[in-house]
């Protein structure tokens, strides 16, 4: 993983801290991310409230408040805060074009995750657990012609607000002090609840999609800590949305 050059961060040695302070510091923030999507969001739904905007663009705008200036914002905004330039920023987080080699992980990663889904899905099945109705899928089932716009903004928007704040920021943050392994599991287990909002259905349901949802976030922070490269988990993060909307686009809809 990448981590931050002397001349990057002036906030004291890089997990001097200690890992309790680690685990907090990385709750913390991937809590607050949620919390900040709602509370920039909130305008923008007034504005569709007063203003007939079409669907496409009130989603367009919600995901830009939500995505890229919640998630996006609150992670720069922490790395700039513990004095990092922002070509330590870009070091700390591994962003970087990525290479032939890093390119071929995506595919190789979604396989991997499809596996696991339907192993994971299999034992929720067995154990007669219903899973939860993601709020994405539900408006895409019922409006099917904001799809291709949504695919597009999974690769743009969704993939890379979501990854350079939960695998850059808070996965980076743990590594400072924990292992590969907790640090991985740990913000894993972060991304896959604060998605419990994103959900419908009862408690049972919301848990059952929660646990599903932490076994390809392990991919996603496990390709991380490979590559050192926050774009790579980004695409894998990018296509395996995109595929779901795809599916209930050609299947579904």
């Amino acid at each position: 993983m990448g981590t931050p050059t002397p001349e990057a961060v002036t906030d004291g040695p890089t997990g001097s801290d200690g890992p309790g302070r680690a685990v907090l510091v990385a709750l913390g923030l991937g809590l607050a991310g949620p919390v900040l999507a709602v509370v920039f969001s909130l305008p923008v739904a007034a504005l569709a409230g007063l203003v007939e905007l079409p669907l496409v663009v009130t989603i367009g705008l919600l995901l830009v408040a939500g995505q890229y200036v919640a998630f996006g914002g609150l992670a720069l905004a922490y790395l700039r805060r513990r004095g990092m330039t922002w070509a330590g920023v870009q070091s700390y987080l591994g962003v970087r074009v990525p290479s032939a080699r890093e390119l071929l992980i995506v595919p190789a990663g979604w396989v991997l995750i499809i596996g696991i889904i339907m192993v994971v899905g299999l034992v929720v099945t067995a154990l007669g657990a219903e899973t939860g109705q993601n709020q994405t899928a539900e408006l895409a089932l019922e409006s099917p012609e904001i799809i291709p716009p949504l695919i597009v903004a999974m690769f743009l928007v969704v993939g890379p607000s979501e990854e350079i704040l939960y695998r850059g920021v808070v996965q980076g943050r743990l590594r400072e002090s924990l292992g590969a392994v907790p640090s991985i599991a740990i913000a894993s287990a972060i991304f896959a609840v604060v998605h419990w909002f994103a959900l419908t259905g009862g408690a049972s349901a919301r848990l059952a999609s929660v646990t599903v949802l932490f076994f390809p976030s392990l991919v996603f922070g496990a390709v991380y800590e490979y590559t050192d490269n926050l774009v790579v988990p980004a695409l894998l993060h990018g296509l395996h949305n995109s595929v779901l909307l795809a599916l209930i686009y050609f299947v579904y809809a």
